[in-house]
């Protein structure tokens, strides 16, 4: 195991360069089963969560070769295996292997997913969805069994704006005989990725990024190229990073408008930014403001961004609220922060901090992926040296975070932990 250290207080300056999505490359990997033909990935990040799909589609089968951020899945020869635990256990996206080997395989067998612990994110629109296309789904010993003679095109809504379950229907309904519409879908970026994708090799999907999609069932669908989208929570990290130390930090391969909620806020509170093509400049100021932020479903702020600008609010002027309405248990990252010398207190699904005050190095522990985030911008903002450990969340979600530091002029680096540090961390 290893752990992070940062020395903190040091302006940040120069380009960083965004990876491939997160959240489409775990919803894209899945949808390669639903194929008769090879399918080719383009602009995949180099995080832990691309190694285990890899990992699961050869499991079933799959012929994949992994390099240069390219996957290649040759799809022909996959079976219907049970994927009970394992490394399903070890990322929360592995139900999107659900909707996918419905779709192709009429079956499917997968143990309940991992990920990062964010408290209750059931996945019964997933399974509402499954159901009114035809599948009978039970709970067996842990794992889901999901059953269908035949699916069947239908009118589901959903009861909650909920991506992973779009997308999981999504993957079934490509396959379904007749129609499917499904009614108050979600509508991020990734949801347009994954049906760019799906378009591609042959199903036919309408209103893609609208509250309401309609999918014409398909026979079969075939093998395509496809080249990711930018990742609009790893372009808001490091822009909110460049806002929190920046003497002036260009983050290149970004989407502008997919990250309009971010970018409004932090001009609110008196950050430089400046949206080009796929490019934003961000410029940190002296005298930052406080701002209210509240997580909303896409297009509103996103719940990713809550815990780094977290951070970011430590050095504003005045009270600010934070309230997250996605994941009410979002908030594991406070206690390190205050170990940190941060300001704030919890109410409910609200966290209010008090600012400006200096941050300074501890040693603090990531409990999940976008906490790890948020550590690392305080470490860079705060004075001495931070230890973080918990990096298998942040190896989750950021490609070569150090190099991508150092690139910025950022004094940051890996160190193995001892066996009194590992076995410390198991008991905290």
């Amino acid at each position: 195991m290893e752990k992070l250290k940062i020395a903190g207080g040091y302006p940040l300056k120069g380009t960083v360069r965004v990876s491939g999505a997160k959240n489409s490359a775990v919803a894209l990997i899945p949808a390669t089963i639903l194929a008769d033909s090879p399918v080719v990935i383009e602009g995949l990040p180099d995080i832990s969560d691309v190694e285990i799909l890899k990992g699961l589609l050869e499991e079933i089968g799959g012929k994949v070769q992994l390099s240069d951020n390219e996957m290649t899945v040759d799809p022909s020869a996959m079976i219907s295996m049970p994927l009970p635990n394992g490394k399903v256990k070890k990322l929360r996206a592995s139900y999107y292997l659900m909707g996918a080997m419905l779709g192709r395989f009429k079956k499917a067998v997968i143990g309940l997913p991992g990920g990062c612990h964010l408290g209750p994110r059931p996945i019964d629109q997933h399974i509402k969805g499954f159901e009114a296309l035809g599948a009978s789904v039970t709970n067996e010993q842990g794992a889901i069994y999901l059953r269908a003679d035949e699916l069947r095109g239908a009118r589901i809504y959903l009861d909650v704006v909920s991506v992973g379950a779009t997308i999981n229907i999504m993957l079934a309904a490509v396959r379904a005989k007749g129609r499917t519409i499904i009614e108050n879908a979600a509508k991020e970026p990734e949801i347009i990725d994954v049906a760019t994708l799906l378009t591609n090799m042959g199903a036919r999907i309408k209103g893609a990024g609208t509250d309401v999609i309609r999918i014409d069932g398909v026979d079969s669908l075939h093998g395509c190229r496809h080249t990711i989208i930018p990742d609009r929570i790893e372009a808001g990290t490091y822009i909110i990073l460049g806002a929190a130390m920046g003497e002036g930090v260009l983050v290149d391969n970004v989407i502008p408008q997919h990250l309009e909620s971010l970018l409004a806020k932090l001009s609110e509170m008196g950050v430089y930014v400046e949206a080009r093509d796929d490019q934003i400049f961000v410029k940190s100021t002296s005298k930052l403001k406080a701002v209210d932020i509240k997580t909303l479903v896409y297009p509103g702020f996103p719940t990713d961004l809550q815990q780094p600008f977290t951070s970011l609010l430590t050095k504003a002027e005045g009270s600010s609220m934070v309230t997250d309405t996605i994941y009410g248990a979002r908030f594991k990252h406070i206690d390190e922060l205050r170990r940190m010398n941060a300001s704030i207190k919890v109410e409910g699904r609200s966290a209010i901090i008090s600012g400006p005050v200096q941050l300074q190095g501890a040693k603090v522990k990531a409990s999940d992926l976008r906490a790890g985030a948020a550590l690392v911008i305080a470490g860079l903002m705060a004075e001495g040296i931070t230890e973080v450990t918990g990096l298998e969340h942040i190896d989750r979600g950021y490609s070569n975070l150090v190099e991508k530091l150092h690139g910025l002029g950022a004094t940051a680096w890996r160190e193995a932990m001892t066996e009194e540090e590992v076995e410390q961390l198991k008991n905290t």
